[in-house]
């Protein structure tokens, strides 16, 4: 009987959407992961130091991050398709200025506010929003999970073909052939039209302002240790993204590994996300995110402490691809069990913006002290000291709906 049941929760869920909102997270999270590719290539050709290209990417995580609860409630109010066409008109605009951005303030402009923005309108919070508006909360997680998993996805394909298109055509061409990729995210969006009041869950809520809805979270004490924890995810996966292959080459190792590690990351990150999407839904949450933070402080420190040859920089890639993005279902997921779905893309952004604070400050500190030290070592311990902390931050919340919710009857 409950195969039966599984079966049919299954075949309920709404596929097309689900399919075209994957799509839309690989290509919004594949580009902007490929940035550490661009940056050795671009600097040769500007004559620029890395702490201007750190910048622009640091910037870029801000504007991602401050972009988030803007656009979130724009999609939960007007449409989540009317936010994402801005994103592929942003998202393209960026890369193209950045193509030919001739000067620091063009590049922290371009490839920063610009493409920053479009990603915070087309990013996991948007597009999980409108799943968890469409599927039941037990079938939730598990699509949380396929979504994280598109994105990773994107960030498998993308490292691979930055690579070859820059090989092939320099790193200017590549990135207005990417521009003109981003263009199709409108297209791939026409089923996910609706805003917060169209999916079925809303029916089993209570109707709130935007201003209400801030102030319960806000004020709610395993919200804001979420968002606190949620800090430390950014600031290790951005300082990676953008760092990690100018890192492998200081130490002497060919860059042909810095396309394998990222190429790895992103495909065991596919596994990560859709392994947490599973977890999520069965176990503990808050406590399944501070095992992940748990065990990034441990891979690092291995991968630290032992001889850094090709062979351990696959392991590390990895085994961080395992954790990579897999906090981000567990973590929307538990927004969604605390205040529902109606206001769940401006709350989720509210916590994805204390992961683009975080991804500011690993990216900005990773090429400032950089340029300072000549080494990338004292970001790589901050991260292991950040990630035993975000282990503490997550093991007291509660998996539990705020007391609004919980005197209202279940989906």
């Amino acid at each position: 009987m409950s195969a039966q049941v599984t079966q049919t929760q299954q075949r309920q869920l709404p596929w097309l959407i689900i399919a075209c909102g994957c799509l839309i997270a690989a290509l919004t999270f594949g580009p902007r992961s490929a940035m550490g590719f661009f940056q050795l290539p671009m600097l040769a050709d500007r004559g620029w130091d890395r702490t201007t290209f750190a910048l622009a990417m640091a910037i870029q995580n801000l504007f991602w991050g401050l972009g988030q609860p803007f656009f979130g409630a724009l999609a939960d109010k007007f449409g989540t398709w009317r936010v994402l066409l801005l994103s592929g008109v942003l998202y393209s605009l960026g890369l193209y200025l950045m193509s030919i951005a001739d000067s620091a303030t063009m590049l922290h402009f371009s490839g920063g506010v610009l493409v920053g923005l479009g990603v915070a309108a087309g990013s996991f919070s948007i597009v999980l929003s409108a799943f968890a508006r469409n599927v039941s909360a037990e079938n939730r997680s598990f699509v949380f999970g396929l979504g994280t998993a598109a994105g990773s996805a994107g960030m498998f394909l993308f490292a691979p073909i930055s690579q070859s298109l820059i090989s092939a055509y320099g790193w200017a061409d590549s990135l207005v052939i990417m521009s003109v990729m981003m263009l199709a995210i409108p297209v791939l969006a026409i089923p996910l039209a609706g805003n917060a009041k169209t999916g079925a869950a809303f029916r089993a809520e209570v109707d709130q302002t935007v201003a209400e809805a801030l102030k319960e979270a806000l004020g709610h004490r395993s919200y804001l240790l979420l968002t606190t924890g949620f800090f430390v995810c950014g600031f290790q996966v951005a300082f990676i993204t953008v760092h990690f292959p100018p890192y492998l080459r200081d130490i002497g190792i060919d860059a042909k590994y810095a396309v394998i590690a990222m190429s790895l990351i992103g495909f065991f990150n596919i596994i990560g996300s859709l392994a947490a999407g599973f977890i999520g839904q069965r176990y503990s949450k808050p406590y399944f995110l501070a095992l992940i933070y748990l065990g990034r402080s441990l891979v690092v420190t291995a991968f630290l402490l032992l001889p850094q040859t090709p062979f351990t920089v696959i392991a590390f890639a990895i085994l961080m691809g395992l954790l990579w993005l897999s906090t981000v279902p567990p973590t929307n997921g538990l927004v969604a069990v605390m205040f529902g779905t109606r206001h769940l893309g401006m709350l989720g952004g509210v916590v994805f913006l204390s992961h683009q604070l975080g991804s500011f400050l690993g990216v900005w500190l990773g090429g400032y002290l950089y340029d300072h030290f000549g080494t990338y070592n004292p970001v790589w311990w901050l991260g292991v000291a950040l990630g035993v902390f975000a282990a503490v931050v997550h093991w007291p919340i509660k998996e539990a709906p705020a007391p609004r919710l919980a005197l209202t009857p279940a989906e």
